[in-house]
Protein backbone atom coordinates (compact mmCIF):
# COMPACT_ATOMS: atom_id res chain seq x y z
CA UNK A 1 0.00 0.00 0.00
CA UNK A 2 1.38 3.22 -1.19
CA UNK A 3 0.52 5.55 1.43
CA UNK A 4 2.50 8.24 4.01
CA UNK A 5 1.47 9.68 7.40
CA UNK A 6 0.88 13.22 8.28
CA UNK A 7 -1.31 14.56 11.40
CA UNK A 8 -4.89 14.73 11.14
CA UNK A 9 -4.88 18.74 12.49
CA UNK A 10 -2.46 19.39 8.95
CA UNK A 11 -5.35 17.99 6.78
CA UNK A 12 -7.07 21.04 4.69
CA UNK A 13 -9.86 20.68 2.11
CA UNK A 14 -9.29 18.96 -1.28
CA UNK A 15 -6.56 16.70 0.26
CA UNK A 16 -6.40 13.02 -0.12
CA UNK A 17 -6.46 10.27 3.12
CA UNK A 18 -7.24 6.65 3.55
CA UNK A 19 -10.13 6.26 6.07
CA UNK A 20 -11.31 2.41 6.89
CA UNK A 21 -8.74 1.45 3.59
CA UNK A 22 -10.22 3.41 1.40
CA UNK A 23 -8.63 6.74 -0.92
CA UNK A 24 -11.07 9.36 -0.43
CA UNK A 25 -10.70 13.12 -0.99
CA UNK A 26 -11.46 15.45 1.79
CA UNK A 27 -14.50 17.70 1.41
CA UNK A 28 -14.55 19.93 4.42
CA UNK A 29 -12.79 20.15 7.90
CA UNK A 30 -13.52 21.46 10.63
CA UNK A 31 -11.09 21.71 14.01
CA UNK A 32 -12.20 22.83 17.56
CA UNK A 33 -9.83 23.63 20.43
CA UNK A 34 -11.42 21.87 23.98
CA UNK A 35 -11.14 22.83 27.29
CA UNK A 36 -7.77 23.12 29.25
CA UNK A 37 -6.08 19.74 29.24
CA UNK A 38 -7.66 18.67 26.34
CA UNK A 39 -6.58 17.92 22.87
CA UNK A 40 -8.11 19.82 19.82
CA UNK A 41 -10.28 17.72 18.02
CA UNK A 42 -10.77 17.35 14.07
CA UNK A 43 -13.85 17.19 12.03
CA UNK A 44 -13.21 15.33 8.74
CA UNK A 45 -15.70 14.70 6.08
CA UNK A 46 -14.21 13.11 2.84
CA UNK A 47 -15.57 11.30 -0.34
CA UNK A 48 -14.00 8.27 -1.98
CA UNK A 49 -12.52 8.68 -4.89
CA UNK A 50 -13.07 5.62 -6.61
CA UNK A 51 -16.75 4.77 -5.34
CA UNK A 52 -17.88 8.53 -4.23
CA UNK A 53 -18.93 7.17 -0.36
CA UNK A 54 -19.33 9.81 2.27
CA UNK A 55 -17.11 9.19 5.30
CA UNK A 56 -17.03 11.25 8.48
CA UNK A 57 -14.35 10.98 11.28
CA UNK A 58 -13.80 12.76 14.37
CA UNK A 59 -10.35 12.48 15.93
CA UNK A 60 -7.71 14.26 18.27
CA UNK A 61 -5.70 16.69 15.88
CA UNK A 62 -2.72 15.09 17.12
CA UNK A 63 -3.48 11.46 16.01
CA UNK A 64 -1.83 10.24 12.49
CA UNK A 65 -3.86 9.49 9.34
CA UNK A 66 -2.09 7.69 6.22
CA UNK A 67 -2.06 10.03 2.69
CA UNK A 68 -2.45 7.79 -0.41
CA UNK A 69 0.43 8.69 -3.05
CA UNK A 70 -1.40 8.82 -6.43
CA UNK A 71 0.53 7.58 -9.45
CA UNK A 72 -1.18 9.84 -12.10
CA UNK A 73 -0.03 8.09 -16.00
CA UNK A 74 -1.51 8.61 -19.32
CA UNK A 75 -2.60 5.52 -21.34
CA UNK A 76 -3.81 5.10 -25.31
CA UNK A 77 -7.53 3.13 -25.45
CA UNK A 78 -7.37 0.20 -27.72
CA UNK A 79 -10.40 -1.04 -27.65
CA UNK A 80 -14.03 -1.02 -25.87
CA UNK A 81 -16.06 -3.41 -24.68
CA UNK A 82 -19.02 -2.51 -22.23
CA UNK A 83 -18.29 -0.84 -19.84
CA UNK A 84 -14.63 -2.26 -19.68
CA UNK A 85 -11.65 -0.48 -21.81
CA UNK A 86 -8.23 -2.20 -22.91
CA UNK A 87 -5.72 0.37 -22.68
CA UNK A 88 -1.73 0.49 -23.45
CA UNK A 89 0.62 2.52 -20.94
CA UNK A 90 2.00 5.52 -23.34
CA UNK A 91 5.34 4.92 -21.04
CA UNK A 92 5.79 1.51 -20.20
CA UNK A 93 3.25 -0.27 -23.17
CA UNK A 94 1.92 -2.80 -20.31
CA UNK A 95 -1.81 -3.32 -21.50
CA UNK A 96 -4.54 -3.86 -18.96
CA UNK A 97 -8.16 -3.74 -18.61
CA UNK A 98 -9.87 -0.74 -16.72
CA UNK A 99 -13.11 0.13 -16.11
CA UNK A 100 -14.97 2.94 -17.21
CA UNK A 101 -16.34 5.64 -15.01
CA UNK A 102 -20.20 6.28 -15.83
CA UNK A 103 -19.27 9.97 -16.06
CA UNK A 104 -17.01 9.18 -18.80
CA UNK A 105 -18.93 6.77 -20.56
CA UNK A 106 -19.05 9.12 -24.05
CA UNK A 107 -15.70 10.32 -23.90
CA UNK A 108 -13.87 7.27 -24.16
CA UNK A 109 -13.56 5.83 -27.37
CA UNK A 110 -10.69 3.80 -29.28
CA UNK A 111 -7.72 5.93 -29.82
CA UNK A 112 -8.27 8.43 -27.30
CA UNK A 113 -5.60 9.48 -24.79
CA UNK A 114 -6.96 9.07 -20.96
CA UNK A 115 -5.16 10.50 -17.92
CA UNK A 116 -5.37 7.06 -15.03
CA UNK A 117 -4.70 7.50 -11.16
CA UNK A 118 -3.24 4.66 -9.31
CA UNK A 119 -5.08 4.85 -6.09
CA UNK A 120 -3.81 2.32 -3.73
CA UNK A 121 -3.23 -0.45 -6.04
CA UNK A 122 -6.50 0.20 -7.99
CA UNK A 123 -6.54 2.00 -11.62
CA UNK A 124 -9.16 4.38 -12.23
CA UNK A 125 -9.51 7.05 -15.64
CA UNK A 126 -9.84 10.35 -14.08
CA UNK A 127 -10.06 12.27 -17.65
CA UNK A 128 -10.05 11.64 -21.69
CA UNK A 129 -7.27 13.98 -23.14
CA UNK A 130 -8.33 15.94 -26.20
Amino acid sequence: MDTKQTTAGSIKDGNSVVFDGIACTVKRVDKGKTGKHGAAKCRIEAIGMINSEKIIKVMPASDKVDVPIIDKKNAQVLSIQGDVANVMDVESYETFDIKIPEELKDEVVEGSQVLYWIILGQKVIKQVKQ
